[in-house]
């Protein structure tokens, strides 16, 4: 049992229940009942509303650029914490950009902002899940991780969701996304704060 505490109390674990607090945050946002609330309120008919469910492509098929992230090494942070910083500023400007946009108005510059958001959120996805498998050395410290993320990946679904609806009664939606657009910062600072993995043989070739 002090065996299983003591990797808990592992400071990686913070890490990886934070980046899993990341990788959720966006999923109501750009696909999900938030998007969705706020597309009924400005009276955007079913139809149309259905149409946003393809948003979530990138979520999909985010193995089709997942070599490119594995390959390409940005001029900062290292490999891993790079793309998942890169990510996470892409992220912060597109959900920034859909919180002044009104789908009513502009629907096909908000979806093209909402697709943003997921592709963004499906490539740092793919940079989190390589990092927290090479941070992660020990088979009991892969097994507390993986339950670690899915926890932080939870939370943020009811953050981004359950919350943001509760805002959105007290609230324009204009707010709600810029109060959502700012907690980005939290994967911001943990990606900052956290080590780079010791990667010991990084891909050379795309093959």
């Amino acid at each position: 049992m002090n065996k299983y505490l003591k990797v808990f109390s592992n400071k990686k674990m913070l890490a990886t229940l934070l980046l899993g607090f990341s990788g959720g945050l966006p999923l109501a946002l750009a696909t999900g009942a938030t998007i969705q609330a706020w597309l009924t309120e400005a009276k955007i008919d079913t139809a149309t509303i259905g149409y946003f469910a393809l948003i979530g492509l990138p979520y999909a098929t985010k193995f089709l650029w997942a070599p490119f992230l594995d390959s390409i090494h940005l001029p900062f942070l290292g490999l891993r914490r790079g793309w998942m910083f890169v990510a996470q500023l892409g992220l912060f400007a597109t959900t920034m950009g859909m919180a002044f946009m009104n789908p009513a108005e502009h629907l096909d510059k908000f979806a093209l902002l909402a697709f943003f958001v997921a592709f963004f959120s499906a490539s740092q996805d793919i940079a989190i899940d390589a990092y927290r498998t090479e941070i992660l050395d020990t088979k009991e410290e892969l097994g507390a991780g993986a339950s670690t993320y899915v926890t932080g990946y939870r939370i943020a679904g009811v953050v981004s969701g359950g919350l943001a609806l509760v805002m959105a009664d007290f609230m324009s939606w204009r707010e709600v996304y810029m109060v959502m657009a700012g907690i980005n910062l939290i994967g911001m600072i943990t990606i900052l704060m956290s080590p780079e993995p010791n990667i010991k043989r990084p891909p050379k070739t795309f093959k």
